[in-house]
C-alpha cells in the first residue's frame, strides 16, 4: 500500500445474472453491473445515483462481497478483496459495514437492542462483555437515543429510531467505510433531515468514509463530496458534487436533474425523458442511452459503448459529444438551497440551539 492509495478502489467490475424467458427458452445473461470502476478516499462520501434498475444496489452488494463479481478487481487499502481467505474476509467485514434501506427489516424483531450492538463487538474480538456494554450505551447516546432503551425490542422504536440503531450497529466495530443503501428513502422528510445530519456529524467526528446509494438528488447534493451516475449497469458520469450539479455533461445526468420537482415560480426544465431503458439482455450497439437521448447522432449507435473520458479536471463523462452540448441554464439545475437542504439546515440549527439547555 502507498500513501496515496485510496481506501476503496474498483476496476472493471462485472456482475451478471442468468434470466430465462420460459421453461424451454435458453437462459440469457443480464449484466446488472458492466465494467464499473470507482475510487473512494478516506473520510469522503461518494454518492451513486440513477433510476431504479440501473445497477447501483447490485454494485453495493458486490462492493460488500455479499455477491461476488464475474470479473474485475476490488481493493481495500490496496489489498485484493476478491482473494481474501476466511480470516481476511472476517477482517474485511469489520472494516466495511452497511446500513440497509428498510429499518423495519434490517433488525431481528426477537433480539434486544443491547444484543444488536454488543454481539458484533464480541464476534470480532474488539472487547469483553462489560466493555461492549459500555460502548453500546455510548453509541446509543451518540446517535441521539438513550442508553436506557438498550433492553427494548425493535418494534418499540419508530422507523427513524430503528435507522439510528442500524447506524449505531455499523459503528460498533469501528469501520473505515459504511455503505448506505437508500438509508432515508423509507423515512418521512423530517426524519430524513435528522439522519442526514447524523451521518455528517459521524463522518466529521470519526473520519469514516460513506458510499451513499440514493435516488434523491437533493440529499446527494447536500451530503456528498463526489457523485457517480449509473445507467443500464454502466457509469456514465462522475465528478465532484458541485461540478456535476452545476455543469452536468452527460444527457442522462441532465435528464435526472430536470426530473427533480421544484416549487420555484418560473423554474425552467429540460425536456423529460421518454421511453424505457434498453433490454439488459440484448443491449444495442453503441451508447446505452442513445434510444432516449434528445441529442442522439449517428455516431451514438455505432461501434462500442463510449468510454468514460475527462471533460474537466476530475470530471469524467461517457458521451461522445459532452464538450459540444449546449450549457445548462442556471435555472435548470437543482438549487443549492432546496426544500430538502432547508429542512436539514433548520433541523441542525434547532438541535444545536437546544444543546446548551440539555447540558444545563
Amino acid at each position: 500500500m502507498t500513501a496515496t492509495a485510496p481506501l476503496l478502489q474498483a476496476e472493471g467490475l462485472v456482475k451478471s445474472f442468468a434470466v430465462s424467458a420460459g421453461p424451454f427458452a435458453r437462459a440469457r445473461r443480464v449484466r446488472a453491473v458492466d465494467e464499473v470502476g470507482l475510487r473512494l478516499e478516506r473520510g469522503r462520501t461518494l454518492a451513486i445515483v440513477g433510476e431504479s434498475g440501473c445497477g447501483k444496489s447490485t454494485l453495493g452488494n458486490v462492493l460488500l462481497r455479499l455477491q461476488d463479481p464475474d470479473s474485475g478487481t476490488l481493493a481495500l487499502d490496496g489489498e485484493d478483496v476478491l482473494r481474501l481467505d476466511r480470516t481476511g474476509l472476517r477482517r474485511f467485514r469489520r472494516r466495511v459495514q452497511v446500513v440497509f434501506q428498510d429499518p423495519y427489516a434490517s433488525l431481528d424483531p426477537r433480539e434486544r437492542i443491547r444484543d444488536v450492538l454488543v454481539r458484533p463487538m464480541l464476534l470480532h474480538g474488539l472487547c469483553d462483555q462489560p466493555a461492549a456494554l459500555r460502548r453500546a450505551a455510548e453509541l446509543m447516546e451518540r446517535v441521539g437515543l438513550s442508553a436506557s432503551q438498550l433492553d427494548r425490542l425493535p418494534h418499540q422504536f419508530s422507523g427513524g429510531q430503528r435507522q439510528r440503531i442500524a447506524i449505531a450497529r455499523a459503528l460498533s466495530v469501528q469501520p473505515d467505510l459504511i455503505v448506505c443503501d437508500e438509508p432515508v428513502s423509507a423515512l418521512d422528510v423530517s426524519v430524513q433531515a435528522q439522519i442526514i445530519n447524523l451521518l455528517q456529524d459521524l463522518q466529521r467526528d470519526t473520519g469514516v468514509a460513506l458510499l451513499f446509494i440514493s435516488h434523491d438528488l437533493a440529499v446527494v447534493r447536500h451530503l456528498s463530496h463526489d457523485v457517480m451516475v449509473m445507467y443500464a449497469g454502466r457509469v456514465v458520469e462522475t465528478a465532484p458534487v458541485r461540478l456535476l450539479f452545476e455543469r452536468p455533461s452527460h444527457p442522462y445526468t441532465r435528464a435526472l436533474l430536470a426530473a427533480v420537482p421544484r416549487i420555484e415560480l418560473g423554474a425552467r426544465h429540460h425536456a423529460l425523458l421518454a421511453g424505457e431503458p434498453p433490454d439488459p439482455a440484448r443491449p444495442e450497439p453503441g451508447c446505452r442511452f442513445a434510444g432516449r437521448c434528445p441529442h442522439r447522432r449517428p455516431a451514438c449507435t455505432e461501434g462500442a459503448v463510449p468510454p468514460l473520458r475527462p471533460v474537466a479536471a476530475g470530471h469524467l463523462s461517457a458521451c461522445h459529444f459532452a464538450e459540444t452540448l449546449s450549457p445548462v441554464a442556471a435555472s435548470s439545475g437543482i438549487p443549492e438551497e432546496t426544500a430538502t437542504a432547508r429542512r436539514i439546515t433548520a433541523y441542525r440549527r434547532a438541535r444545536d440551539a437546544a444543546r446548551p439547555e440539555r447540558a444545563s
